[in-house]
């Protein structure tokens, strides 16, 4: 992975783990946290999707869909682990 792609991994990883804290509310842990969130998310989703046979295309907006679907996962699962 060069530079570039890592750069555009971690704006889109961003940019979903923004999106997932908006899209769960009350869930959010602030903008940082939420970002952190959604670069790990990123990974998740991807993980996960992948294991179901999930395929949403490949390239920047796939990868965003992708990273917004394990951040929210990710959110959920840090909320019931910050309620208990």
């Amino acid at each position: 992975m060069d530079a570039t792609a890592l750069i555009v991994f971690l704006v889109v990883g961003g940019v979903a783990g923004w999106v997932a804290g908006n899209l769960m509310r009350g869930g959010g842990f602030g903008i940082v946290v939420n970002i952190v969130l959604g670069i790990v998310g990123a990974f998740l989703g991807g993980w996960l999707l992948g294991s179901l046979g999930v395929a949403l295309g490949a390239g920047w907006i796939g990868f965003l869909i992708k990273g917004v679907i394990g951040a929210v996962v990710l959110l959920f699962l840090v909320g019931l682990l910050k309620r208990a």
